[in-house]
């Protein structure tokens, strides 16, 4: 059996700032994402199998990326770790779905955030070949697998 990639495609808000940077991305603003997630694998060979054909069913790949992705995410206010603390604290009291990273959360490091949380979603024989994120509509991130063994 050849091997295959399947892509699904997601819209999700959210809202960041950069910490230090030296321009007005250091204040917090809010993008309307675009994740495309592509796998990588076999399709299935069993004859007897309802999924016989596929690589992976899409709505399960909807629901892995749903759950490890766009709940968390989506309307969510990601920071990075390193604001004062005073700030966190206040914004953490007043607002609901704030994310505090280890990381500056550049759409780069975002990108590899969502493929570490994908990857170990999921099925043993399926592999995460690449990730796009698209900021806005005219730039993006893409993240491939082969690229990082």
């Amino acid at each position: 059996m050849n091997t295959i990639r399947i892509t699904k495609e997601f819209d999700f808000e959210m809202a960041h700032a950069l910490f230090g940077y030296d321009g007005p991305c250091k204040n917090i603003h809010g993008h309307s994402y675009k994740l495309s997630v592509t796998i990588i694998g076999k399709p299935s060979e069993d004859t007897k199998s309802s999924k016989y054909g596929m690589l992976l069913d899409f709505k399960i790949l909807k629901k892995i990326v749903k759950d490890c992705i766009i709940e968390i995410f989506d309307h969510a206010l990601i920071l990075n770790k390193n604001h004062p603390k005073e700030l966190l604290s206040e914004i953490i009291k007043n607002f609901e779905k704030i994310i505090v990273a280890d990381y500056q959360p550049t759409s780069e490091n975002i990108i590899i955030d969502f493929s570490n949380r994908i990857k170990k979603n999921l099925p043993e024989n399926i592999k995460l070949n690449s990730l796009k994120l698209h900021e806005t509509a005219t730039s993006f991130t893409e993240w491939y697998q082969k690229d990082n063994k």
